[in-house]
């Protein structure tokens, strides 16, 4: 998808591993592509499309590749809400050039203070604090709401990110394809409820809803 119109675009990232945890991935002398797996993704806020994603490590060079793919698929001006990960700052200036009303949005939970600690149970938010670094974005409009509900809906639909199970990935590779096969399916099958259309239709990337076999077939095109 390019020469996309994107006003309010919200950025994430998704965690995921490869074959075991962290943890466990460190004390080996090869790693490999083992350990913990990000996906970062951009959500325009309005039509719910994902214009772009990208799975990797939550590094700097990782986050600059993830930036400068979204900036090739972006043709205006866009307003961008991050967390506070410190990579992104210097990915989107560099990208942008300027072009750009960037914020971040700083949320502390519970768990970060020592209270209110579950080990299954998501953590309550204590408060968030909103920093304009670029431009000038709408206050209003300073939010990750929108897609970390939708990183809600990954969870749900993709098996390999469920947590406490052994549906994991066993290889990186399976992982980008479960990963690309779902914001495909989101993008140009999934009718979103409250749209009550595709993204893609939402966006005016395309006319009409997609089915499974059209999707297939133009990834097997490409």
């Amino acid at each position: 998808m390019r020469n996309l119109n994107c006003q309010r675009l919200q950025l994430d990232e998704l965690w995921a591993f490869v074959g075991m945890k962290q943890k466990r991935a460190s004390r080996l002398a090869e790693r490999g592509e083992f350990g913990d797996a990000y996906t970062f993704v951009a959500l325009d806020a309005d039509t719910k499309l994902v214009p772009c994603f990208h799975v990797g490590r939550r590094t700097w060079n990782d986050t600059s590749i993830f930036i400068d793919d979204l900036r090739s698929r972006i043709v205006n001006r866009p307003q961008i809400t991050t967390d506070a990960f410190a990579a992104y700052y210097g990915s989107i200036r560099r990208a942008f050039d300027g072009h750009v009303d960037y914020a971040q949005i700083f949320k502390v939970f519970a768990s970060e203070t020592n209270t209110g600690r579950g080990r299954y149970s998501p953590p309550e938010m204590v408060r968030s604090e909103k920093e304009v670094l670029i431009g000038s974005p709408d206050p209003e409009h300073v939010s990750t709401s929108f897609v970390e509900r939708q990183n809600l809906s990954v969870r749900m639909e993709c098996r390999r990110f469920t947590r406490l199970t052994n549906a994991f990935s066993k290889k990186l590779a399976n992982l980008k394809a479960s990963v690309a096969l779902h914001y495909a399916h989101y993008n140009f099958v999934r009718v979103h409820r409250t749209l009550r259309c595709t993204p893609a239709m939402a966006a005016g990337v395309t006319n009409r809803l997609w089915s499974v076999e059209e999707l297939i077939e133009a990834a097997t095109w490409h």
